[in-house]
């Protein structure tokens, strides 16, 4: 049950990722148009440059967005999640839940 908690909350900070991503690329782009607008002469050098970093940057957007989706792959289905938390007196999903964050929290 840990090891599904882990991939739940990797899969929530992957999304952290990827609105730094956008972040980091309207930036980029900001940056971009206001060095055009100064410099119109290195226009294109400035663009050429903009284009190369936009694409590193989406790289990591694509790459974050396929490993969200193997991760996600790899999570049980939510009904039978649902049905183990049926099952389980709620005392020891506390327990677990809290043994969890302790080695979080440690790591």
């Amino acid at each position: 049950m840990t090891y599904f908690a882990a991939i739940a909350i990797a899969v929530a900070l992957i999304v952290v990722a990827i609105f730094g991503c956008a972040l980091g690329q309207g930036r980029v782009v900001s940056s971009a148009v206001e060095g055009m607008a100064r410099q119109p002469a290195v226009a294109a050098k400035i663009q050429l440059a903009m284009i190369i970093g936009l694409a590193f940057i989406e790289s990591l957007t694509i790459y974050s967005l396929m490993l969200s989706f193997i991760l996600i792959g790899k999570l049980p289905p939510t009904k039978d999640v649902l049905e183990i938390f049926k099952q389980t007196p709620k005392q020891e999903l506390l327990s677990s839940a809290g043994e969890f964050m302790r080695t979080v929290v440690k790591n």
